[in-house]
């Protein structure tokens, strides 16, 4: 299995900063993409970021310019810096996280895991 805890989520004025993190645990063999979502009351969770194991990133345009997503390959880390926040920003956030796990047997298969997601709040 692989865990995936996301924290850095919290309540925050209308055009502050914070910053995500989501650490991946478990018997990991690689990490590829980590998909950064969010999902506000009464809507669909929406894609808001995707970072690769090279670093490579895209970005929903609402938050093109104002969010940063990286990772520490070494630490199994994804971050998501989030700058300018505004008031239509405030959902729950959860990653997802894509790769390849080692079984007790050996074996190594694909994984697909999700976080328990963090709430982020922004004030008007």
């Amino acid at each position: 299995q692989v865990q995936l805890v996301e924290s850095g989520g919290g309540l925050v004025q209308d055009g502050g900063s914070l910053r995500l993190a989501c650490a991946a645990s478990g018997s990991i063999v690689s990490i590829n993409t980590v998909g950064w979502y969010r999902q506000a009351p009464g809507k669909p969770r929406e894609l808001v970021a995707t970072v690769t194991s090279g670093g490579t990133t895209n970005y929903a345009d609402s938050v093109k310019g104002r969010f940063i997503s990286s990772r520490d390959n070494a630490k199994n880390t994804v971050y998501l810096q989030m700058n300018t926040l505004k008031p239509e920003d405030t959902a729950v956030y959860y990653c997802n996280a894509e790769g390849v796990r080692r079984l007790a047997s050996g074996v190594f298969v694909g994984f697909s895991s999700w976080g328990q997601g963090t709430q982020v709040t922004v004030s008007s």
